[in-house]
């Protein structure tokens, strides 16, 4: 399997400074990041690692219950994955992941709302970036639509 890579170009202090993040596997773009935007509630333009974990997770998860859903017998008209991930502060000092929430709307035929369920929990603990994230609560909202 390959590795794909991401850099960052980071110029000053954490309160004045700022980056830049490039996509290098994918070449799909650079990002602009900064700490006090990353803790503010308006990101104004740029984004943050929480925002790219969340990316990364809600692509992974949408991958993985596809084909967990496709092992059930299901058949995927449509899965719509949000992935919100918290940053707050950690009483050992510094920031934490303080929660992820997993929000997944599903159109599927050929299964059940309680098949659906149980697919959608299945991906929740076996997609990789769940996986990865083990030390973060992460919640699970799944609805199926008919």
């Amino acid at each position: 399997m390959p590795t794909r890579t991401a850099r960052t170009a980071w110029q000053g202090g954490l309160n004045d400074g700022s980056g830049q993040v490039e996509l290098s596997s994918s070449k799909v773009g650079t990002y602009d990041v900064s700490f006090p935007k990353r803790a503010a509630d308006e990101a104004g333009g740029t984004t943050s690692p929480e925002e790219l974990i969340a990316a990364a997770h809600s692509a992974c998860y949408a991958m993985q219950f596809s084909a967990i859903l496709g092992e059930a017998g299901g058949t995927v008209e449509a899965l719509d994955v949000k992935a919100d991930v918290s940053l707050g502060p950690d009483s050992a000092g510094g920031f934490k992941l303080t929660g992820i929430t997993l929000t997944v709307n599903g159109e599927v035929s050929g299964i059940d709302e309680a098949a659906f369920l149980k697919a959608a929990d299945e991906a929740k603990a076996t997609c990789p970036v769940s996986k990865a994230l083990t030390g973060v609560d992460i919640e699970l909202k799944a609805t199926f639509e008919q």
